[in-house]
């Protein structure tokens, strides 16, 4: 079952960097997803050290905590926006879709780093 788990992450993570590559700020988001699929992809077969889990899930979480409360962030999509769908098409004037769909991907991408940190 862990195998199989890394291997959706994995998969997805590669994916994910791969969508990214087109974007302004792909120099940022494809080093991040590729980190989380590098980890989950060695994590069944290599100890990956703790300590390289917890500085990334630190380093995602206040990129994060960031993008929440940046302008037009999260917290601006729940409150000012009414959380209008995150699966339409990005578009210039509603950069607020864009800012909640990378938080919650690293939300996501902790999440698989914890649960291999866990596992360890």
């Amino acid at each position: 079952m862990f195998i199989a788990i890394n291997i959706i992450f994995l998969i997805s993570f590669l994916g994910f960097a791969y969508v990214n590559l087109n974007d302004n700020d792909s120099w940022i988001w494809v080093p991040i997803y590729v980190a989380a699929a590098v980890c989950c992809g060695l994590s069944p077969f290599v100890v990956i050290p703790p300590v390289i889990y917890l500085v990334l899930i630190a380093v995602y979480m206040i990129y994060a905590v960031t993008l929440f409360f940046a302008k037009d962030g999260v917290r601006d999509w729940i409150v000012k926006y009414n959380k209008p769908s995150i699966v339409e098409s990005m578009q210039a004037t509603k950069p607020y879709i864009e800012k909640t769909r990378e938080f919650f991907g690293l939300l996501i991408i902790s999440a698989a780093l914890l649960f291999n940190y866990l596992a360890i």
